[in-house]
C-alpha cells in the first residue's frame, strides 16, 4: 500500500512535517509495510518556508532585519540552491505576530525589513522569489519595503518619507534611480489569497486595518493616501491599477509587488503544490490523507486540504482528513473530495494541553492508527 500524507501545520502546536510523521507513525502501525510518502504543506501563510524548504531540499537562512516597529528582528527564510529560488513570509519581518496588542498602529509600522530579507537573498546569489503576504503588521502600500531596495519614496524637500502609513501623507515623488541593479534580474511569485482592492470600501485600511490597531479616523486617512500613492505610481509604471484583485493584501503589499516590482499574485496552495510536485506523489497512492488544525466551511475555500483533495480526485484516490478539531459545517469538505475526516482530540482536556506539541503528536498517531485498523480489517 503507498499513502501520501500531507497535512497543513497546526497552528501553535504542530508542524507540518511533525503532523505528517505522527501520521505517518499511527499508519505503520496498521500497515508495517506500507510505502508512505510525507509531504510538506501549507497554503501560503506560516508554514510555507518549511514547507518548500522541506519539499525542494532547500536550506534555511536567518538575517537580522528592521522589524514592524524598527526593532531588530530575526527573519528565518529559505533558499533552494538548485534554482536560486528564495522563499520568504514577509510576516517574519513585518507580521502582525511581531507587535503586542497595544502597540499596534498601522501609522507607525512599516515593511522596510521585508525589503531588507529580499536583499539579503539578492546578495546570497538568489534570482527567484516566492513570497507569503499573510499576516502583515502595516498598511504602508509596500512603501518600506520599496524604501530598503533602493527606491526613492520621496516628500516635498526630496527626503525619504517616514516609515509607516504615515510616510505616504508626505509622498510627493516616486524615484528609481537608486535601485539595487539586481532587481531587474529576478521574478516574484507572490501568495495571494485575498482578492481586495487597494483602496475603497473593500481595500486594506476598512477591511484589515482594524486589527491591525487603525481607529475609524485613520483608516478614512490612510485610504486617501493610499489612493493619491497609486496616483503617483501610475504616472510612472502605467500599469500601477489599484483596483487589482490582491492590490490591497497586506497593506497595499500585493500592489507594491504587482506594481514595483512586476510580481504575479497567486493563490498561495496553487504555489506550494506547485513547487513540491505533489501530484507526481499523490498520482500512484492507494490513499492520500490530509488536513489542518481545524477543518470547517472555509477549508474548502483555497485552502492547503481542499487542494489536496482536488489533486487526489483527479486520480479517483480516496482522500481522509484529520483536524484538531472539525466543525457542524465541514461537512463541506466531502463535496470537496474528502471523504471522511476525523478531529483527533481523544478526550476531554483544556485548550493549553491539546495543543501542546507532543499531546498533539500523540492523538495524531493514535487516531490514524485506528483509522487505518479499521482500513485494514475491511480490506482484508
Amino acid at each position: 500500500m503507498k499513502v501520501v500524507v500531507a497535512i497543513d501545520s497546526f497552528k501553535e502546536s504542530m508542524t507540518s512535517m511533525q503532523a505528517g510523521e505522527s501520521a505517518k507513525k499511527g499508519i505503520m502501525y496498521a500497515y508495517p509495510d506500507a510505502n508512505v510518502d510525507v509531504m510538506p504543506l501549507a497554503d501560503g501563510g506560516e508554514g510555507t518556508v518549511e514547507a518548500l524548504v522541506a519539499g525542494c531540499g532547500g536550506e534555511i537562512n536567518k538575517v537580522m532585519v528592521t522589524g514592524p516597529l524598527l526593532d531588530k528582528v530575526e527573519c528565518e527564510y529559505g533558499i533552494i540552491e538548485s534554482t536560486k529560488t528564495a522563499i520568504i513570509e514577509m510576516s517574519g519581518a513585518a507580521g502582525i505576530t511581531l507587535v503586542s496588542d497595544n502597540m499596534r498602529n498601522p501609522l507607525k509600522t512599516t515593511t522596510y525589513g521585508v525589503g531588507e530579507v529580499i536583499r539579503d537573498a539578492i546578495e546570497k546569489g538568489c534570482r527567484n522569489f516566492v513570497i507569503g503576504i499573510g499576516g502583515s503588521a502595516t498598511n504602508d502600500g509596500g512603501i518600506g519595503m520599496l524604501q530598503a531596495l533602493g527606491f526613492g519614496m520621496l516628500d516635498k524637500d526630496g527626503k525619504q518619507v517616514s516609515y509607516g502609513a504615515e510616510g505616504l501623507a508626505e509622498l510627493q515623488t516616486i524615484t528609481g534611480d537608486n535601485v539595487i541593479k539586481e532587481l531587474r534580474e529576478c521574478t516574484f511569485t507572490i501568495a495571494c489569497d485575498v482578492n481586495n482592492p487597494l483602496c475603497g470600501e473593500q481595500g486594506c485600511s476598512a477591511i484589515f486595518g482594524p486589527q491591525k490597531g487603525a481607529t475609524s479616523t485613520m483608516i478614512m486617512q490612510m485610504d486617501k493616501w493610499l489612493s493619491y500613492y497609486a496616483k503617483l505610481a501610475r504616472e510612472k509604471y502605467p500599469w500601477a491599477d489599484a483596483k487589482y484583485p490582491g492590490a490591497g493584501a497586506a497593506g497595499g503589499l500585493g500592489f507594491a509587488f504587482r506594481t514595483f516590482l512586476k510580481g504575479e499574485l497567486e493563490s498561495g496552495i496553487s504555489i506550494v503544490l506547485r513547487e513540491t510536485k505533489l501530484e507526481e506523489h499523490i498520482k500512484d497512492a492507494d490513499i492520500v490523507v490530509t488536513g489542518e488544525g481545524r477543518l470547517d466551511a472555509q477549508t474548502v475555500m483555497g485552502k492547503a486540504p481542499a487542494g489536496v483533495a482536488e489533486i487526489a480526485k483527479k486520480y479517483n484516490i480516496p482522500v481522509i482528513g484529520v483536524a484538531g478539531c472539525v466543525t457542524k459545517d465541514a461537512v463541506a469538505c466531502n463535496a470537496a473530495g474528502i471523504d471522511a475526516y476525523f478531529p483527533v482530540l481523544r478526550t476531554v482536556v483544556t485548550l493549553d494541553e491539546a495543543m501542546k506539541t507532543e499531546n498533539a503528536m500523540q492523538n495524531m498517531t493514535d487516531t490514524v492508527r485506528q483509522i487505518f485498523n479499521l482500513i485494514h480489517s475491511i480490506r482484508d
